[in-house]
């Protein structure tokens, strides 16, 4: 689990073609490794990875083909990517619970200055749009974020400038895709109600 919560960022520095992926090694940057071991879990752009390998400051991850095709930002090499350590049971939960298991991925519409503070616009995919509420939580590339407006299935995320800052999120533009993951308790939500329906 995580909390959206991004630590540093980091690039990826090589990629390795594998038989069904891809083998990323990554410069965490900031990141702090000292507490890391193999099998940990690091969150890259809101993706879950398997910490396989570690020397200094870079780690190895593989990526499956099927994360591969669910998801963005995880196969160019000098791609920069938001990173965040899973939480422990005693760590403060500063944004939202956050799987990392990208759901879909969105296309952003804008991304544009309003005062200190940026606004950005997403068009989510059709199946994940009644699951955005306004003021409710929304990961986009790792980043616990909270929607201010909801039009079919476009949204809209007040981004203060300390968030600019450290994520990577300053470098979307109109036409970029980025990953989503829903908050989870509205899928708990529709199973609960679905499953009432069912048993009737």
């Amino acid at each position: 689990m995580f909390s959206g919560i991004v630590a540093a960022t980091g690039r990826i520095t090589h990629i390795t073609p594998l038989a069904d992926g891809l083998r990323l090694s990554v410069d965490t940057g900031a990141l702090d490794l000292a507490d890391v071991a193999i099998g940990d879990s690091i969150a890259h752009n809101g993706v879950c990875l398997t910490v396989i390998g570690m020397d200094g400051n870079t780690a190895q991850f593989d990526v499956s083909r099927e994360t591969l095709n669910c998801t963005v930002g995880l196969d160019t090499t000098g791609g920069e990517v938001n990173l965040e350590k899973a939480l422990r049971a005693d760590d403060r939960l500063g944004g939202h619970i956050v799987t990392g298991h990208v759901d879909g991925v969105g296309e952003v519409l804008k991304f544009a200055p309003i005062g200190e503070s940026h606004e950005l616009e997403i068009r989510a995919p059709a199946a994940l749009a009644g699951y955005i509420a306004r003021k409710g939580s929304i990961t986009v590339n790792g980043v616990s974020l909270t929607v201010n407006a909801v039009s079919g299935t476009d949204f809209s995320i007040n981004l203060i400038p300390h968030t600019v800052e450290v994520t990577t999120l300053k470098h979307v533009h109109a036409g970029a895709r980025v990953n989503l993951e829903i908050d989870i308790i509205a899928r708990y939500v529709e199973r609960m109600l679905a499953w009432r329906d069912e048993q009737q």
